[in-house]
């Protein structure tokens, strides 16, 4: 599905749109979603372990397009890059931001950006230069109405300002209904779930070579990004 504000694809880091919120407030198990092998995994194992790590290659496929690898083949070619690690217990750690925006510009000939410390009015000059924005953000971030345990731990995709041009529109990979996998917040609510740090992508159609960008920084992400 195309977002109609932002002409951005919506898509979700389950494979069944319908058994997000099922999976990621109900408890159940993704193993059982019967569209496991369209994300690309080789087992329902895999799948199952892995998906709820994966809003961040989520992100990188919506802003690719609708010509964009798998979720998967994404997380396969992160992997290599060292955008995700796995300790010796089997703690899936990630998505790390220099190794996957190197990834990003070398496999996907795109320019990426790391931003350590960056704020939503930043966000907003971003978006008004073209770019898209992966947003580190709780994921109570689909329930604006409820205050936020935390910040940070899950990625967005903001796509653009809203209507009005004071707020943001994102895309959230485990949005549990239509309106929270492509959402509108004002900067204050925004500010709320925002960790203040983040990855920006150039628009598909900007090259990436001898842009400038400055030099990525390795900030972690190690909780479950659901």
């Amino acid at each position: 599905m195309t977002c109609s504000a932002c002409r951005v694809p919506v898509l979700t880091q389950f494979a069944s749109p319908g058994l997000v919120g099922p999976i990621v407030e109900g408890g159940v198990d993704p193993a059982t979603d019967p569209a496991w092998a369209e994300s690309g995994a080789a087992s329902r194992d895999e799948y199952a372990r892995w998906s709820g790590h994966l809003c961040g290659m989520t992100c990188l496929r919506m802003a690719l397009g609708t010509e964009a690898p798998s979720l998967f083949e994404l997380r396969d070619g992160a992997i290599r890059y060292g955008a995700y690690t796995q300790a010796a217990e089997g703690v899936i750690r990630g998505l790390v931001y220099a190794p996957f925006a190197e990834y990003v510009r070398e496999v996907h000939n795109l320019d990426a950006t790391v931003h350590r410390h960056l704020s939503s009015r930043e966000i907003l000059g971003l978006l008004d230069g073209g770019r898209t924005v992966l947003a580190s953000v709780h994921y109570g971030i689909r329930r604006p109405e409820l205050s936020p345990p935390g910040r940070g731990g899950h990625l967005v995709l903001l796509t653009s300002r809203t209507a009005d041009g004071t707020g943001v529109h994102f895309h959230n990979p485990s949005g549990t209904t239509a309106g929270t996998r492509a959402a509108d917040l004002s900067l204050p609510d925004f500010e709320r779930f925002f960790a203040g740090r983040g990855v920006s992508l150039a628009a598909r159609d900007t090259p990436s070579a001898g842009c400038g960008a400055p030099e990525a920084v390795r900030v972690r992400q190690n909780a479950p990004q659901t």
